[in-house]
């Protein structure tokens, strides 16, 4: 992406707006009681990690964690499939049966979000072995949160990368918690990138307050993985909320939110497009109220949207042919009316 006109900056910045739209909707869905569970992870605070998907390009592979809304939005996907998938509705991209932490589309490249701490890193080590072994030219991002850090597979996989020089990334999420617990209390040290670099990838800690220096240090690191050097970043944001929705966070101050929301990369970024005159006052408003507008119809759809019929409870998880089991409502109708007989 060219900074060297207005479009780059304004591009990530209508990306950021949209996450932070959209996950402020999700959380209205659920307040609604029109979610599909009780587990939602917002991603409010982490919008700069529009700079990381940026730097990819089409063809581009990538797995999330259970807090990986924003991720996906940022790589093209359809904010009414997705709200559909977290109210569990039928016309979302797993008709309604992954939910809010276990989204995937192949077309879009998303190889699955995973709701186990660092369950998805591994998955692009596969990819990553097959597209170079294909000379395809693509590479596979892992995100995941700081919590991952202290997770083997974790170890393994970047080990693997390095020693097969693998077109993959891994892009550590550091929003501070991994759930109730802040990252200087499980982690001794805290330059992951260190980590990353004793096992010979390429790595960069970037402050995900600016989104341009986020994409900037990204395509630096994403370009390297391209050319079989894989690495490693390590984005520094602060999660605005609780670990899930239902999660007050009594374990945080009322003075370390104050500040930690203080460094909002949404505003940092409007504020910095107005001072450099990128953009004025009424283009960001109106980019603004455009991204409301399409979110609110996204919250509507998936509201309104159709349940998953019944018959394909099932689906995609036995093999074409395969007899599947009835369902326990249907075998309680079929005793019931056997007894009514």
């Amino acid at each position: 992406m060219s900074f060297g006109d207005n479009q780059g900056p304004l591009r990530l910045y209508t990306t950021m707006r949209r996450i932070r739209s959209f996950e402020e909707r999700v959380g209205e869905l659920f307040v609604r009681g029109e979610s599909a569970g009780s587990m939602l992870h917002l991603s409010i605070g982490e919008e700069s990690v529009a700079g990381v998907c940026a730097a990819m390009t089409e063809g581009d592979t990538f797995t999330t964690h259970h807090r990986g809304h924003g991720i996906f939005i940022a790589r093209g996907a359809d904010p009414k499939r997705m709200m559909s998938e977290i109210a569990g509705k039928a016309d979302g991209y797993c008709h309604g049966k992954g939910g809010s932490m276990h989204i995937a589309d192949m077309g879009l490249g998303h190889l699955g979000a995973n709701a186990i701490v660092g369950g998805g890193i591994p998955h692009i080590i596969g990819a990553g072995l097959a597209y170079r072994n294909r000379g395809e030219g693509r590479v596979s991002v892992a995100f995941f949160g700081d919590g991952a850090m202290q997770q083997g597979i974790l170890y393994e996989s970047m080990n693997m990368a390095a020693l097969w020089k693998l077109p993959v990334v891994f892009c550590c999420i550091n929003n501070q918690y991994g759930m109730g617990t802040r990252v200087d209390r499980s982690a001794g040290r805290l330059a992951f990138d260190e980590r990353a670099r004793a096992f010979g990838l390429d790595g960069v800690v970037v402050d995900g307050l600016d989104v341009e220096a986020v994409n900037a240090a990204a395509a630096g690191i994403v370009d390297g993985a391209r050319n079989g050097r894989p690495g490693f970043i390590s984005l520094e944001v602060f999660r605005f909320f609780g670990h899930a929705r239902m999660d007050k966070s009594p374990y945080r101050s009322e003075e370390e939110e104050k500040a930690g929301r203080a460094k909002d990369p949404v505003l940092f970024t409007r504020g910095s497009l107005a001072a450099r005159g990128i953009a004025d006052a009424a283009t960001l408003d109106g980019i603004d109220a455009d991204v409301a507008a399409e979110m609110d119809a996204a919250l509507e759809h998936a509201v309104k949207a159709a349940p998953p019929a019944l018959d394909i409870m099932f689906d995609d998880v036995y093999g074409p042919g395969e007899p599947r089991p009835t369902p326990v409502r249907s075998r309680i109708a079929d005793i019931l009316s056997e007894a009514r007989a």
